[in-house]
């Protein structure tokens, strides 16, 4: 279905200057991303923004920021949290056989053109029966049967019935959510935020840009490949050929559909290293509209920071969230092999442990089971330039990364850094092929999940201080050459200011 969107209004003086969409993480959730929405929106403070928070359900938790003065509106979108009250009794409108198939193109495959079919399916539907009204009665029922029938009909059904309504729900949350206007819609990641970003490029004709830092359908992976509430349905056997696909892959090939449905939507797509447009491509990205922007630090203030003393206990600190995606239990098991060596070790985790409660006791359990209580500390969420004078080797064990923060501001304080090669590690930590002037090895990237590598790491920079202090000036003088605070916001500056400027869609000219 090829359709045009209905003529644009025009940006009005009222309307943000850009409009933020951010899932699952800013203003409730410190560190890592929403540090970086943070110090975006306070080091442009002649723009407008406005933010629209994706988030699970309704929560009493405080916001860890404080709306920056610029950020003239705030919007949540609740994923988890769609529907009225259930009807049982409710007529069957005409077109739902319709709608179903298109909300299995759009979840299976994806694009601009499935998105804006589901959207006037709905805005038809809408007219006979409210949207919340319809996720719970008997229309609901009749798209899931038909689904089911279209796409798993060799799985159980129960199954497949809750995991719909999981991944619908947040979808139709995204479609059903009243869009802020704004000259400009930002949005920080591909999923339903990338879905909601989207939907308001056809919708209004005002540019929309994507700034990616993790690849999010490789994180949703990882995170999907681990998850024990993700039913395994379908019995393959050895059959490497099969054609059926299990609950996980439904969840996966949904993101990665909503993935190329935000880079085809996208009028620019920013990635923070070179590596990760590779991936982007891969789901369809055009190559014309990529470019890099670094993350930037303010690297005065951890410039002037002491280095650690040779006279403090040999210290080894992961500053991070206490998560899975973090694999905080490999830097445990890595700072017991650290500690056969170095009796006197500390290893501290630098970072909040309130963000996943149950896989923080599993640590707790594997620290104590190590014989490691006196050697393994849990901070919390603390200031880390309080502590960074105090550490000689920094540790980061993710399973998936962006362009780490914490690896720019150790490396910033000449901290030299132990990390597994995810993200942009390996390229901050060794440099780019193209650097001129090579400034060195500013530490060590091994594999993931690899203990021994990273103790065996750790081990040579303590034991070797003209070693360690060599590794952290290359990383000093790279972070200060490359990823500087100014640079990243000039950067920003300039694409705000282009995409501010550029012309709405003119009336009749078909966006699809």
């Amino acid at each position: 279905m090829t359709a045009t969107p209905p003529p644009p209004t025009g940006p009005s003086s009222n309307d943000a200057d850009i409009c933020i969409l951010v899932e699952g993480c800013y203003p409730y959730v410190p560190g890592g991303v929403s540090s970086w929405i943070d110090w975006l929106i306070r080091s442009q403070p002649d723009t407008s923004f406005s933010i629209v928070a994706l988030w699970p359900r309704p929560t009493d938790q405080k916001p860890r920021y404080q709306l920056p003065p610029n950020v003239i509106s705030f919007h949540h979108v609740f994923l988890q949290d769609f529907g009225a009250a259930p009807r049982t009794q409710l007529a069957i409108p005409p077109g739902v056989s319709e709608l179903g198939q298109a909300l299995n193109r759009l979840t299976t495959q994806g694009g601009v053109e499935a998105l804006w079919d589901v959207t006037m399916r709905l805005r038809e539907m809408k007219k006979h029966v409210p949207l919340p009204v319809l996720f719970n009665s008997p229309v609901a029922w009749r798209l899931v049967q038909d689904m089911y029938a279209a796409e798993m009909p060799y799985g159980s059904f129960l199954h497949y019935f809750w995991a719909w309504r999981a991944l619908l729900g947040g979808l139709f949350a995204t479609l059903e959510f009243e869009l802020p206007r704004a000259r400009v819609y930002h949005t920080i990641s591909t999923g339903y935020a990338g879905v909601l970003a989207a939907r308001a490029a056809i919708e209004t004709g005002r540019p929309m840009l994507l700034t990616e830092h993790g690849i999010y359908t490789n994180e949703r992976r990882v995170e999907l490949l681990m998850a024990d509430w993700v039913a395994d349905i379908v019995d393959k056997g050895h059959m490497l050929d099969d054609p059926r696909f299990d609950l996980r892959d439904m969840w996966v090939r949904a993101f990665e559909a909503y993935a190329r449905t935000c880079y085809e939507a996208s009028s620019e797509v920013v990635t923070l290293y070179r590596d990760n447009q590779r991936l982007q491509t891969a789901l369809g990205a055009d190559t014309a509209r990529l470019r890099v922007i670094a993350n930037g630090i303010d690297v005065r203030k951890f410039a002037g920071l002491p280095r650690a003393s040779e006279t403090d206990p040999p210290t080894m600190a992961l500053i991070g969230r206490v998560v899975p995606i973090k694999d905080i239990q490999t830097f445990i098991a890595a700072a017991k092999l650290v500690r056969d060596r170095i009796p006197n070790l500390r290893a501290w985790v630098i970072g909040p442990t309130d963000e996943d409660e149950a896989y923080f006791a599993e640590c707790r359990a594997l620290v104590a089971r190590l014989g490691l209580e006196e050697t393994v500390k849990f901070t919390g969420a603390v200031n880390i330039v309080d502590y960074l004078p105090k550490v000689h080797v920094a540790v980061l064990t993710s399973l998936s990364e962006s362009q780490p923060l914490v690896v720019l501001e150790a490396g910033a304080a000449g901290i030299p850094f132990v990390a597994t090669n995810a993200g942009s590690c390996r390229e901050i930590i060794e440099g780019r092929p193209d650097e001129v002037p090579q400034f060195g090895a500013g530490g060590i990237v091994t594999d993931l999940v690899a203990p021994d590598q990273i103790a065996a790491a750790v081990v040579a920079l303590l034991l070797h201080p003209d070693r360690r202090e060599k590794a952290g000036d290359a990383l000093r003088a790279r972070v200060e050459t490359y990823y500087t605070s100014e640079q990243a916001a000039g950067a920003y500056a300039e694409l705000y200011q282009n995409l501010v400027l550029a012309p709405s869609w003119g009336a009749g000219q078909e966006a699809i």
